[in-house]
């Protein structure tokens, strides 16, 4: 049980840490990883010994190893940074089940469900942090509104369509497998769908405009840094000194750089929403 709490301890501090560094600077020191993995390996092995039974190491090399492989693929196509992999496969290690004494009922085993939590969770931060971006900017909320006045009258149009549609095949439904649903409960299953779905096509406009006005910047090669991440990279990575060095000697006045979510800080808010909580998926089934 002591072992558990240290290796959850170990991933959750350093997990915040990680995220403090990526909000400040977007980057996340190489050494905080060396860190959190070398405590993490040192307190596994620790625990196997004294408890003579390493099945529960086994399963953190696997689980991590899976989840890092997810990650890497989430880097390599462009929606994570390298840093997130990492993270990722980290959790995995120091946390392959609940830690003793939590009585969490979780649906998956403890990686699976931190991974689906990670997303979920991590959909509500990113949220979050569109809108605190948007704010910082000024112009975006400007360009968000516009757009969605344009297109107003067809998205209303298209809900209207939509509700009547559900309303019949719900009554459909209801007459067919004798369902007996009132009448609201009938206008409570055709009107939550369309809020449900105005609401991820207005939050994907917004990602749009966010992605399309805030995330790109021309800049002089005078102002470019290391840790800015060039639009000319698929991969969220940073340039190092070395390339700032090339890029600055060549002929170029400007440059396009991207920014994205940092993504970080839903890594340790996964991992408490999990140990704490269980599975955030459930709260859909609460809001449905």
């Amino acid at each position: 049980m002591v072992f558990d709490l240290v290796l959850l301890a170990i991933a959750l501090v350093g997990s915040s840490a990680a995220a403090i560094y990526d909000l400040k600077t977007t980057e996340v020191p190489d050494w905080l990883f060396y860190v959190m993995g070398g405590l993490g390996l040192i307190f596994s092995i620790i625990q196997a010994l004294s408890t003579n039974n390493f099945l529960t190491l086994e399963n953190a090399t696997i689980f991590s190893l899976g989840l890092f492989g997810f990650g890497f693929l989430m880097y390599k196509t462009g929606q994570w940074g390298g840093a997130d992999a990492v993270l990722l496969g980290l959790i995995g290690f120091m946390v392959p089940q609940l830690p003793s004494g939590f009585l969490t009922n979780l649906i998956f085993p403890f990686p699976i469900s931190f991974l689906f939590n990670v997303f979920l969770i991590g959909a509500a931060y990113m949220i979050v942090y569109a809108i605190i971006f948007a704010y910082r900017t000024k112009t975006l909320f400007g360009i968000f509104s516009k757009e969605v006045k344009a297109s107003a009258r067809m998205l209303g149009m298209f809900s209207t369509i939509l509700f009547f549609a559900l309303v019949g095949i719900t009554l459909y439904m209801n007459s067919i497998f004798f369902l007996n649903l009132n009448t609201l409960q009938i206008f409570r299953l055709s009107i939550v769908p369309i809020i449900f779905l105005i609401g991820l096509l207005l939050f994907y406009k917004f990602a749009q405009i966010i992605e399309k006005f805030g995330f790109r910047k021309k800049i002089p090669i005078s102002k470019l840094r290391v840790g800015d991440m060039l639009m000319s990279k698929k991969e969220l990575v940073g340039i190092t000194p070395e390339q700032l060095h090339r890029i600055k000697k060549s002929k170029k006045k400007f440059v396009w750089i991207k920014e994205g979510v940092r993504f970080a800080p839903a890594f340790p808010l996964a991992l408490l929403y999990t140990v704490f909580f269980g599975d955030a998926i459930l709260l859909l089934s609460l809001i449905l």
